[in-house]
């Protein structure tokens, strides 16, 4: 029997088993993986690049002066509220990429490692809080450029953008949760779209709500993307925000309990 022969009988035979790895490890392993994808597949930047800059100038100067009279005075107002818009749009790709796995067996396959089982999930949600950083940065850099002076500082911006990336972070689990029982990537984009197009646009992101009609001010002032936003800009301005920072802390973790349980249901039982 030759060298090699006699190592791979050596591999094949061993019954000494690999030691499993921790939760940190496994997590840290999928982040990887979801990292590497954005390396060999750059184009999935595009939605936190080029979207967030497209936004700004288009609602800056096309609207601006019919709004406040001054495109200076009404990108201090909007850029909190597109930033989170934009956040809060992209948080969908997290289910998106899921409900990719799953069509293509992947899913199946992450399910029979013997690892931690939130590993999968957690692991592709942390490298989608990076995507959100960078939307942020980008966002924010523009707006410099552009004029926007934040009242509060860089410290108050940092703050605005943290709260933010919590509440982006809880948000994400509801896509992930549709992304399991959702059949097709299609259907789970239409969701999306019919979810957070009306939470965005009927809140505080473009306009003051108070000149909206009674009716309209009602469903916006119970919106959570309006305690969002209004909490983001209280931070980043330096206004009194306390109570929309509880509601949106509340919020976030209200979501990330019910639907962070809902999806490891749906994850453990996957057919």
């Amino acid at each position: 029997m030759s060298n090699h022969e006699e190592a791979f009988e050596n591999a094949i035979t061993v019954k000494k088993r690999p030691k499993k790895p921790s939760a940190l490890s496994a997590a840290s392993t999928f982040a990887w993986r979801a990292l590497l994808r954005i390396r060999y597949v750059p184009e999935q930047l595009f939605d936190v690049t080029v979207f967030p800059i497209i936004f700004l100038l288009m609602f800056t100067y096309l609207f601006g002066g019919a709004i406040s009279g001054s495109t200076g005075e009404y990108l201090d107002f909007v850029l909190p509220g597109i930033l989170v818009m934009t956040v809060a749009m992209i948080t969908m790709y997290t289910g998106l990429d899921l409900n990719k796995d799953i069509e293509k067996g992947v899913f199946d396959r992450f399910r029979s490692l013997p690892i931690w089982r939130p590993a999968v999930l957690v692991g592709a949600l942390s490298v989608d809080a990076v995507r959100y950083l960078i939307a942020s940065t980008i966002m924010i850099t523009l707006g410099y450029i552009l004029g926007f002076r934040p009242e509060a500082g860089f410290g108050g911006v940092v703050l605005g953008v943290a709260l933010l990336l919590f509440f982006s972070f809880s948000l994400s689990w509801i896509w992930t949760m549709l992304g399991i029982i959702v059949r097709t990537e299609k259907a789970l984009m239409a969701m999306s779209m019919m979810i957070l197009f009306p939470l965005t646009f009927l809140s505080s992101v473009f306009v003051d709500p108070t000149t909206m009609p009674n009716w309209l001010q009602k469903f916006v002032d119970i919106n959570p993307i309006t305690f969002v936003v209004d909490a983001v800009r209280g931070l980043i301005h330096g206004t009194d925000a306390i109570g929309d920072i509880m509601m949106v802390i509340y919020i976030s973790i209200g979501l990330i309990l019910v639907f962070g349980t809902l999806t490891m249901y749906f994850f453990k039982n996957k057919e």
